[in-house]
């Protein structure tokens, strides 16, 4: 009882997979299954952000909105310079900046996370539609002509040992950095304590709205890092249409992996494992042949599915506790 406590977003990771075999059947391949991990990179990297965010009791409605600003400015920056080196640079200053802007609003300002975010939700994908315009174009596009566009887009594709894709690579690069912070430094440690009781931390020393801020910036971060390898994989961005629900798929990601809405508690390991569950989740929907507009329904269905697991085990674990005692 304890360990399912613990790791249930290995457990709800693990049924839905095995959901999907039987569902997919003899249409299961090797590399389909490594794609599980191409397919989660987006969205799994931003949530791992998103996963900080919720452990300090806020939320970030704006990440969808970030990836189309960041993604845009990117793509312009490329164009223009012809250098991934500076694209790279470009991507994830303006994430931090963009994280910056709602950790200052959030930590300093006293302003509540969730007006804020969806405040910022609005004016980062307006500004990018709006500077799309000025461009007059109708989609954010790298120049698929330049010495640069071969080396990025490779990268994107590439397998590493050929069969790992790079995106999951660095998917799985950023979980390892993402748990070595949340359990093995003074940072994470603080992130965890503000989450749980502000009072207190304040009290230990803790300085809970610069924590705050620095989460925030993180999570920017972490989205500059997402639009990167969208930009690597695709090579263009739809200010119109990209990160649109992504800051939801990206809350489900981290409930599934376990970590408390009300803060303070879950680990971020959990966030790789509920950002594949969304993903094989899209898969047994089309190996069904259901119509893709029942997605995000199925996908609804499975949160509150996931949040009562939640809540339910702790209770029941209490239950059993004063029953024995």
């Amino acid at each position: 009882m304890r360990f399912f406590s613990n790791y249930s977003f290995i457990l709800i990771f693990v049924a839905i997979l095995i959901a999907y075999l039987i569902v997919n059947g003899s249409a299961t391949t090797f590399n389909g299954i490594m794609n599980i991990l191409r397919h989660s990179s987006v969205v799994g990297i931003m949530s791992f952000g998103m996963g900080l965010v919720i452990i300090t009791g806020g939320i970030d409605l704006s990440v969808g909105s970030m990836l189309a600003l960041i993604g845009g400015i990117g793509v312009v920056i490329f164009n223009n310079t012809q250098s991934i080196f500076l694209t790279l640079l470009v991507v994830l200053a303006v994430g931090c900046l963009l994280g910056f802007i709602n950790g200052i609003l959030i930590g300093k300002v006293k302003m509540p996370p969730f007006i804020v975010t969806l405040a910022t939700m609005l004016i980062y994908r307006s500004i990018s539609q709006y500077y799309l315009r000025t461009l007059t174009l109708s989609i954010y596009s790298m120049d698929a002509s330049s010495p640069a566009f071969d080396p990025i887009y490779s990268f994107g594709q590439t397998k590493v040992f050929g069969f790992i894709p790079m995106a999951g690579v660095v998917l799985l690069f950023i979980t390892v950095i993402m748990v070595f912070i949340s359990t093995s430094t003074k940072f994470g440690k603080s992130v965890y304590a503000v989450g749980s009781n502000q009072r207190a931390a304040r009290l230990a020393g803790i300085s809970v709205e610069w924590t705050q801020v620095i989460v925030y910036t993180i999570t920017g971060l972490l989205c500059g890092v997402s639009t990167f390898m969208w930009l690597a994989m695709n090579g263009s961005v739809d200010a119109a249409t990209i990160g649109k629900s992504n800051e939801m798929y990206a809350i489900a990601a981290v409930v599934i992996g376990g970590i408390s809405m009300s803060g303070g508690k879950g680990k971020l390991l959990g966030v790789l494992f509920g950002a594949m569950s969304y993903t094989i989740i899209d898969k047994i929907i089309s190996s069904l042949g259901l119509d893709a507009l029942i997605n995000d329904s199925i996908k609804g269905s499975i949160l509150l599915l996931a949040v009562f697991i939640q809540n339910a085990i702790p209770a029941l674990r209490a239950k059993l506790h004063k029953s024995a005692g």
